[in-house]
């Protein structure tokens, strides 16, 4: 059996006598076979581990024909070497420098494909490794191109996001710090890969504005969009105790730089809908590409108004208003995502837009934009359907704000569209609450044609209703029922019918037929019921002698879990305590209206 000694010998004699052979050729007499020896060759001297002779191949003056035009198929036997290595072994500090020669010493193009291929063929645990390992002898073969400059850059910038795309990016605190698959410190890695092609845009835009150039721009603006919907608008963003320096804000950073050095950060901020987007045949791709474009620049507006990154750089020019009209769009976007991390900076977005609006300032005629009235109604979606506690709250909380902001016939514009397309009674609850708030400010401190009158009378027309008349599901829709009855409580103590400032006492008859009577006839009919499933339920458990018969129940139209005899009694009890809350406010009302119909009647007798 052959001694070590003599392994290294085969395994470098090889290559000697393949190098040798080669030293005599002319460059274009080199063929295929020559091609495969030397990579069957170069590869076992690198699994067997003899990077150090190899090396001095390389770095021979005479090898440097052949080293050219064959060395960059070593590239993929070298990945794998410098992967199987510890950091600190000699046979990997030789690997990375066999590594920076070739990028060096190499055909560029040849290279450059052999570079992007391994990139390409990297997957899992790997890609940000194999990425961040790359990423100098790229720039450096890409910094030699010379024809096709822009298109390398490019293809380069596109392949290193598609790899990054598929990983998960981290969240939490302890999942940014551990870093696991290495994704914050490669997003990093590759701005500063990009850097010196920003620098040469630059450069060139400042002397002129050749085609070439405009191409590379264009290339670094595709990264930047990239970049924007991953990892940023996926990412935390927040500042982190404990973390110094937040690689995802750091990245955030280094992208807005590159946009306001190349020209492009404030157009994409207000001009974003007359983006120059490439003209695609198929519809599909062409929405694709609308789609994505959306995201990322919603994703650049909350890093502007939210976490101020480049905001030194804006104009401040712009009124509040008109800075809540670009921001619409994006918060649309965002407010239509169903992840945590994109709902919270939507909601953020719009939080910080009307922040900085003082009360009763925004013009109704913005209602008249879509935007306008879908982000309203995506709030109230979020507020009763989200599953998430803090963004439903916060949700209201900003539905609130929006309301505020709006002078008072953006107010009842905007309570007659929620009235009508928020289908849950809780959240039309909120708005009659919202409405008796305004009638109050109208009658106390200043007097407001939306809020009185005949306009007030049309908006009470919508309230003061029962959608199936008597019919209606009274438990389901209580909480719009009490708020109703509440407000018209509030109408009748609060405007004698002699000043009838509001119109209800002309509107009385109408609200009695429409509201009233239905509401008396449905809690009669409904307490019936409830009541006589009470009485049945108590019959079948005495039959049973137990109270842990399990069987189902049916509230408001919807099956409720198996349970025992005595939950559904509780459920039932519940439901009978809600009818008794709502008779004893319509009794109320009644009594009232009776009362002051009385002293009136007794006036003019």
């Amino acid at each position: 059996m052959p001694d070590e000694h003599s392994q290294t010998t085969m395994a470098v004699d090889e290559l000697q006598a393949i190098i040798q052979r080669c030293q005599i050729l002319e460059e274009a007499d080199f063929k295929g076979e020559d091609f495969n020896l030397f990579l069957v060759a170069g590869q076992k001297c690198l699994e067997d581990g003899y990077a150090a002779q190899l090396l001095e191949v390389i770095q021979n003056e005479k090898n440097k024909v052949i080293i050219k035009n064959m060395g960059w198929n070593l590239i993929s036997p070298l990945v794998r070497c410098i992967f199987t290595y510890k950091e600190e072994d000699d046979k990997r500090e030789h690997c990375l420098r066999i590594l920076d020669q070739l990028a060096q010493l190499c055909n560029p193009k040849e290279l450059f494909l052999g570079l992007l291929e391994q990139i390409e063929q990297t997957s899992g645990d790997q890609v940000c490794q194999t990425v961040m390992l790359l990423l100098q002898p790229l720039q450096t073969v890409l910094l030699k191109l010379q024809n096709k400059k822009a298109y390398s850059v490019g293809l380069s910038l596109a392949m290193i996001m598609n790899q990054l795309t598929p990983l998960p990016v981290p969240y939490t605190k302890q999942q940014i710090q551990e870093d696991k698959l290495g994704l914050c410190q490669c997003c990093n890695a590759v701005v500063d890969f990009a850097k010196p092609f920003v620098n040469e845009v630059v450069k060139n835009m400042e002397k002129s504005s050749e085609y070439h150039d405009m191409e590379l721009k264009e290339e670094l603006l595709k990264f930047c969009m990239k970049s924007l919907k991953y990892p940023l608008l996926t990412a935390q963003l927040e500042q982190l105790e404990g973390i110094e320096e937040h690689p995802f804000r750091h990245f955030a950073t280094e992208i807005i730089n590159i946009l306001w050095n190349i020209r492009e950060l404030i157009p994409l901020v207000f001009l974003h809908h007359k983006g120059k987007s490439p003209p695609w045949e198929n519809q599909e791709f062409a929405d694709i590409e609308r789609k994505n474009s959306a995201d990322s620049v919603a994703c650049l507006s909350y890093l502007m108004f939210v976490q101020h990154f480049g905001i030194e750089c804006f104009p401040v020019v712009f009124s509040p208003s008109y800075l809540l009209l670009c921001n619409m769009t994006h918060i649309e976007v965002l407010l239509k995502r169903t992840e945590e991390s994109m709902l919270s900076k939507g909601l953020d977005l719009f939080e910080s837009s009307l922040l900085r609006m003082e009360d009763n300032s925004l013009l109704h005629d913005y209602l008249e934009f879509r935007d306008f009235i879908n982000v309203p109604q995506d709030l109230v979606k979020i507020m009763t359907l989200c599953p998430m506690e803090h963004l439903r709250k916060k949700s209201l909380s900003i539905l609130q704000l929006f309301i505020d902001k709006f002078d008072t016939e953006g107010k009842y514009t905007l309570f007659r569209c929620l009235l009508k397309t928020s289908n849950h009674a809780g959240v039309e609850g909120y708005i009659i609450k919202n409405i008796k708030d305004q009638i109050h400010l109208s009658l106390t401190e200043y007097d407001n044609v939306w809020f009185t009158g005949h306009h007030l009378i049309s908006l009470l027309d919508l309230v003061l209703s029962l959608p199936e008349g008597a019919e209606t599901d009274l438990l389901q829709n209580s909480d719009r029922i009490m708020a109703s009855l509440n407000l018209l409580r509030y109408l009748v103590i609060k405007d004698c019918e002699s000043d009838n400032q509001t119109g209800v006492w002309t509107t009385l008859t109408k609200i009695e037929q429409n509201f009233l009577k239905p509401l008396r006839v449905g809690l009669n009919m409904s307490k019936a019921h409830y009541e006589a499933e009470i009485k049945n339920k108590k019959e079948n458990r005495k039959e049973a002698h137990s109270s842990n018969t399990v069987c189902s129940v049916t509230v408001s139209g919807e099956k409720m879990p198996a349970m025992t005899t005595g939950m559904q009694l509780q459920v039932l009890h519940s439901a009978l305590f809600t009818f008794d809350l709502i008779e004893s406010v319509l009794a109320r009302v009644e009594e009232l209206i009776e009362v002051k119909i009385k002293a009136v009647m007794d006036e003019n007798s």
